[in-house]
C-alpha cells in the first residue's frame, strides 16, 4: 500500500522520517538552525509507475517574497546528478500569486509533479532545495535537505 508523504517542521536541526513504502524511504531536515513554519504533502509515497504526484505546500516565510530564486541540487550515490536554478518570482509580472506574499503571511498552494519524466535508479539520494530573496544568492529564506532511498529500480 502506498503511504502519504507529509511533514510540519517548527524545530530546527531535527531530522524527521517522512514516509516509507516498499520502494521508497524519505527523511528531511532544514539546512540552517532557524525554526520554520513549513508543511509539505506528497502522495503517494512511491517512485513506481507514477505519472503524477500530488503536492501541497504551506509555508510562512520570514521575509517578503517579492523576489525568489530556487536552487535545486541532487546527489546520487555521492555524485552530483542535477543542478538547477530558476527565478520563480522577479517582482514584475509574476506568474504565481504566491510571489506577492508578505513576511508572516501563509503561502498555501497545490501543484502536480510530473513523475513520468523521471526514473530513479535504486540507491541513495541527497536533495538540497534552497530559496533566495536575491539573485546573488546571498539572502537565503529557506533551505531543505532531503534524504531519499530508492529501494528498487522502477524499470
Amino acid at each position: 500500500m502506498f503511504g502519504l508523504f507529509f511533514f510540519i517542521l517548527f524545530t530546527p536541526g531535527v531530522s524527521e522520517f517522512l514516509c516509507t513504502s516498499p520502494d521508497l524511504e524519505m527523511s528531511y531536515t532544514f539546512c540552517d538552525s532557524t525554526a520554520h513554519a513549513f508543511r509539505f504533502n506528497l502522495t503517494p509515497c512511491s517512485t513506481m509507475n507514477r505519472p503524477v504526484w500530488k503536492a501541497a505546500l504551506s509555508w510562512i516565510p520570514r521575509s517578503d517574497i517579492t523576489f525568489l530564486k530556487v536552487v535545486f541540487n541532487v546527489w546520487y550515490e555521492g555524485a552530483r546528478a542535477l543542478h538547477w536554478k530558476e527565478v520563480v518570482c522577479s517582482g514584475a509580472d509574476d506568474e504565481y500569486v504566491e510571489c506577492s506574499t508578505l513576511k508572516g503571511e501563509t503561502i498555501a498552494t497545490e501543484f502536480d509533479i510530473k513523475g513520468a519524466r523521471i526514473t530513479f535508479p535504486k540507491g541513495d539520494y541527497n536533495i538540497v532545495l534552497q530559496g533566495f530573496s536575491d539573485d546573488s544568492e546571498n539572502n537565503m529564506v529557506i533551505c531543505l535537505n532531503f534524504t531519499m532511498m530508492v529501494k528498487q529500480d522502477s524499470f
